[in-house]
C-alpha cells in the first residue's frame, strides 16, 4: 500500500488487492481557491469528508469512482469503508464524516475536518483498532496540537500522519506541524514523499509519528 498526501484532508492511497489488481481511493480533493495546486487524481474509489469548496475539486478526478460522502457501511473492489458522523462545525454549520478504511489488512482512519475536543464512546467503539491514523493538528477551525493528542490517546493508533496544517502558498492559517511535533515531545521527524506500508512492517509495540511532504 502507498499513502500519498497532497495537502489538508486529501489522501490518494494505492491499494494491491487480490482479485482486483491496483485501487485508488481518494480523499478530500479540492481545487484551486484553497491556494495549492490542485492535483489530478485517478480514483476508483472517491471519499469526501464535507461538501464545501475545500473538496470541490471532484472534477480533477479521473474515472468513473465509486462515491462515498457520508455515514453509512461500504464494501466494494473488496475495501471496506465505513462513515460515522460527527457534530457540524459551530461557525459553518458543516457536518464532517470520519472514514475508517480497510484493505490490505491494515486500517486507516480519516478524521475529516474534526473538531470535537474528544471522540464519543460510540465515536471510539464504531473506529475500533487503528492501524493508522490521519488527523488535523493546526488549530483553527479543526483540532489544535494539543487537542489531537487528546484523540490520539482515544484510538492508540499505530501510525499516525498529521494534516491540516500550514503549508506554503495555503490561504487558510494553520499552525505550522512543528507545533504538533514538540506537543509530543518529538524534535524531529524525516519527511517522506509518500508512505509505502505493509501489513507487517507495522509494529504493535512502538507509535511512529509519519510526515508526508504535500
Amino acid at each position: 500500500m502507498n499513502i500519498i498526501w497532497h495537502g489538508q484532508s486529501c489522501f490518494q492511497i494505492v491499494s494491491s488487492q487480490s482479485k482486483n489488481g491496483q485501487v485508488n481511493i481518494v480523499i478530500d480533493p479540492f481545487d484551486e481557491s484553497i491556494g495549492l495546486r490542485a492535483p489530478k487524481l485517478e480514483a476508483d474509489i472517491l471519499l469526501t469528508t464535507r461538501k464545501d469548496h475545500d473538496q470541490s475539486g471532484a472534477k480533477n478526478i479521473v474515472g468513473s469512482p465509486f462515491v462515498i460522502d457520508g455515514p453509512g457501511e461500504y464494501e466494494t473492489k473488496e475495501i471496506f469503508i465505513q462513515g460515522i458522523s460527527t457534530p457540524s462545525s459551530d461557525k459553518e454549520k458543516i457536518f464532517n464524516t470520519i472514514y475508517t478504511i480497510e484493505a490490505e489488512e491494515i486500517k486507516i482512519c480519516h478524521l475529516g475536518f474534526f473538531n470535537q475536543k474528544e471522540l464519543t464512546d460510540e465515536q471510539v467503539e464504531k473506529i475500533g483498532e487503528t492501524d493508522i491514523l490521519m488527523i488535523p493538528v493546526g488549530g483553527n477551525d479543526v483540532i489544535s496540537a494539543k487537542e489531537a493528542i487528546k484523540i490520539m490517546s482515544q484510538i492508540e493508533p499505530k501510525i499516525t500522519i498529521p494534516m491540516y496544517y500550514q503549508i506554503p502558498k495555503l490561504k487558510a492559517k494553520f499552525d505550522g506541524v512543528d507545533s504538533f511535533l514538540k506537543a509530543m515531545g518529538v524534535k524531529k521527524v524525516e519527511s517522506l514523499p509518500k508512505l509505502s506500508i505493509k501489513k507487517k512492517n507495522i509494529s504493535s509495540e512502538e507509535a511512529k509519528i509519519i510526515i508526508l511532504n504535500p
